[in-house]
Parts: C-alpha cells; structure tokens; sequence
C-alpha cells in the first residue's frame, strides 16, 4: 500500500483528502508554520519533496550536505522562521558534529525527517552499517527520536513533536520507516 501512495501524484493525493504519509507530513509541516524545508535529494522521500515544491507555502530546495541544510534551518530559526530538514540515514551518519557543536548547545529545535534504510529487505550492506549507529548517536546527544511506522500514529507524533521541539527548543528526529513508506526498492 505504501508504495502506491508514493507513485500517486500531488493533484491526485490533494484531491484524495490527503491520507498518505507524505501528505500528512505536509500538513502538519504547514500546520505548524514549518515553511523553510532544506533537503537532500533521496527517492523514498521524492513524492514529499514534490508536494512541498508544488505549494507556494514551502521555500523549498536541495542541499549538497545535510550539514549544509541543518546550518539553513538554524539561521533561519535565529533569523524567526521555522524549518525542517529533510534526509536519508546515511545523511544522518554525517550530522554528529553539527549537531553537537551548533544545534543542541544553541538551542535550534532542529526537526528532522529522516527516511530509514538499512533495514526490512536492505539491499546496501553499508546502509545497514550506517543505520545501527543512527539511534546510538541520538540516544547519545539525548535527542528526542520517533520512528514512525504506522500510518495512523504519524499526524499524532509528528505534530507533537514539532510543537515539543519548538517549546523546548531542542532537536528532534523523526525516522520514517519503510513499514510507513515502502523503502526504497532494488530495480532489476
């Protein structure tokens, strides 16, 4: 079932009440004045990133590094915009630094939807390498983490999330995982 939402159009998923996982994000993104939305591109993550390019409420654009959009949200955030950060966990193996040294000791609540590999079915062994260490490095840091992997609990713990983040001013990450999303799939 996740795999068809993912191929749905934007127009079609509008059009449909909008109860798919991307289109839920959204909502809840521009429910909670998340309007700034810096990325790196990745193919789980392609039919949000199409419906947020699609609606004039997001500035929305892709990154060279997950350093590079953490460091856009932070500004913004210290210049009174919200954002979030949209990545794979591979691109979270990357963030360690920035998020010790800039996101937690200055506060940034940093939201992260981060798109789970390395597990159900991964076909990338170092995928499945990079995706141990993720939880470790949050639990470490002391970040707030969901992994979502039902499709009726996402609004709920995305959106409070969010508003824990913001009050809080602290990161939180939440991992979308294949359960919810369909994963990326190997192409024969």
């Amino acid at each position: 079932m996740a795999i068809a939402e993912q191929q749905a159009s934007p127009q079609a998923a509008q059009a449909s009440g909008d109860k798919t996982w991307h289109g839920i994000v959204l909502q809840t993104l521009k429910r909670n004045a998340i309007s700034l939305i810096p990325y790196v591109p990745d193919r789980v993550l392609t039919p949000l990133i199409k419906n947020l390019h699609a609606d004039p409420f997001f500035t929305t654009f892709a990154t060279a590094r997950e350093e590079e959009a953490v460091g856009v949200v932070a500004g913004a955030w210290m210049g009174g915009r919200r954002g979030a950060v949209l990545m794979q966990t591979s691109g979270f193996a990357t963030l360690a630094n920035v998020l010790a040294s800039l996101a937690v000791p200055y506060q940034i609540p940093l939201i992260m939807f981060v798109s789970e590999r390395g597990t159900l079915g991964e076909f990338n062994y170092g995928q499945s390498l990079v995706c141990r260490t993720m939880r470790p490095v949050l639990d470490s840091l002391a970040l707030e983490h969901h992994t979502i992997t039902r499709l009726d609990e996402l609004e709920f713990i995305a959106d409070r999330s969010i508003k824990q983040a913001v009050t809080t001013q602290a990161p939180v990450a939440l991992i979308l995982n294949p359960l919810l999303t369909g994963g990326k799939v190997f192409d024969k």
